[in-house]
């Protein structure tokens, strides 16, 4: 009788042995090469499919704030996309005003484009004012800390509207400014965006 229940502990603990050394097999064919060589673990970031990327029509942003109180976590992540939607627009601007410059007759080039990056400001602050929300994930971590991710969009379109009227209120450079001309800059513009982000 004890002859059997060893052998039966024996078989149990070479079954267990087997089964762990299987699923270790498994795991490590699952890994990537990184992940063998290192014991580092791939995670992927919310909102990063291509939905969520700067096309032709959109700039997009996405950011995570982390904190132990749920609201701040949302204030940081909010302000961050934020701020990375506004980079992404003033940059964008500021191609297309130099673009233009270049490519046009324009009365005093800085002092144009010195009003260019004015209105730009101005619009880009409004813009965040109005942005969409496309998306937003909440994590409670292991130490009791918020971490909350947001995805944002403003539409192109609206962009040009409010340079449009920024520039309309200014005569010094309405002057200067052919819409057609920009706006056909700024869709190129765009249309770059979109084939960095992978559209």
């Amino acid at each position: 009788m004890k002859l059997q229940f060893k052998s039966l502990i024996r078989s149990g603990m070479l079954l267990a042995i087997f089964a762990l050394a299987l699923g270790s097999c498994k795991s490590k064919k699952n890994a990537t090469p990184i992940e063998q060589s290192t014991g580092a673990k791939e995670i992927s970031v919310p909102f990063s499919t291509k939905e969520f990327y700067s096309d032709k029509d959109n700039f997009r942003a996405k950011s995570s704030g982390n904190s132990p109180d749920l609201q701040t976590a949302k204030k940081i992540a909010l302000q961050n996309a934020k701020s990375e939607m506004a980079g992404m627009i003033q940059t964008t601007i500021k191609k297309v005003t130099d673009q233009y410059t270049q490519q046009r007759t324009v009365g005093n080039q800085q002092d144009f484009s010195n009003k260019f990056e004015e209105i730009a400001r101005e619009v880009t602050n409004q813009e965040l004012v109005d942005i969409k929300m496309l998306g937003e994930k909440l994590f409670k971590e292991t130490n009791n800390t918020y971490t909350y991710w947001i995805a944002i969009e403003a539409n192109k379109q609206a962009v040009l509207n409010g340079i449009d009227k920024g520039i309309s209120a200014n005569k010094k450079i309405e002057q200067d400014y052919d819409k057609k001309k920009f706006e056909e800059i700024f869709n190129a513009e765009m249309e770059k965006l979109a084939k960095e982000r992978g559209y």
